[in-house]
This record gives C-alpha cells, structure tokens and sequence, in this order.
C-alpha cells in the first residue's frame, strides 16, 4: 500500500503543479495524462487489492496482478480523458474500451493460470 499511497501522491501533485505553474500547450497535456495515469492507478491500487481479497478463491493474486490491473484502470482513465477532450467519447465507445481492457485481462489471467511448470 505503500507504492499505491506514493503513486499517487506523485500524480496528484503532478496534475496540481502542472495546472497552476504551465498553459496547456501539447508538451504539458502529454504529462498531465501521464500524471492522471499515476493519480488514477495509484488510487484504484487498494480497490483492486480490495476486490481480489473478497472475490478471489484459492492463492492470491500477486503484486504484479495487482499493479497491472491498477494500471489498465489508469489508462482507462486516461484513454477516456483524452477522448473526451476531443469530444469523441459517448456511453458505448467508453463501454467499448472497458470491455476490451476487461478482455485483454482475462486472456492474461489464463494464459498466466495455464503455463505448463514440469513439477522437480
């Protein structure tokens, strides 16, 4: 939870600093969204943590799981932002990219689950 609270702190105080000192100009937007990515994962670290302790069965997830499932929330958040500047994103599209981020999660969580290990 550490890594989480430091995450975004990083983020929050990146996006403050950011709006007060800089214009929004195409360099500081860059690293706003890289900010807002910081900000968001570190701040659904303990939900994701949370979910996995109370819907999980068997072994529990490991740090990686976790910081990976935090970090597509991220750039979820992120992806939608950006779209969202554009006037670009509606309900479905938004809809759309969950289920795809969601998807691309669980072929992982197979693939990791089902790699032969010879037992020694």
């Amino acid at each position: 939870m550490i890594a989480a609270a430091l995450l975004a702190a990083i983020g929050c105080i990146g996006l403050i600093l950011l709006g007060a000192a800089t214009f929004p100009t195409i360099g500081p937007r860059w690293l706003g969204f890289a900010f807002l990515t910081t900000a968001a994962t570190g701040t659904s670290l303990p939900f994701v943590w949370l979910l996995h302790r109370r819907f999980d069965r068997g072994a529990p997830a490991s740090p990686s799981v976790l910081l990976r499932q935090g970090l597509l929330a991220g750039l979820y958040l992120s992806l939608c932002t950006w779209l969202q500047i554009n006037r670009a994103l509606s309900l479905g599209l938004a809809l759309a990219i969950a289920l795809g981020f969601g998807l691309i999660e669980a072929l992982i969580r197979l693939t990791e689950r089902t790699l032969w290990r010879p037992s020694r």
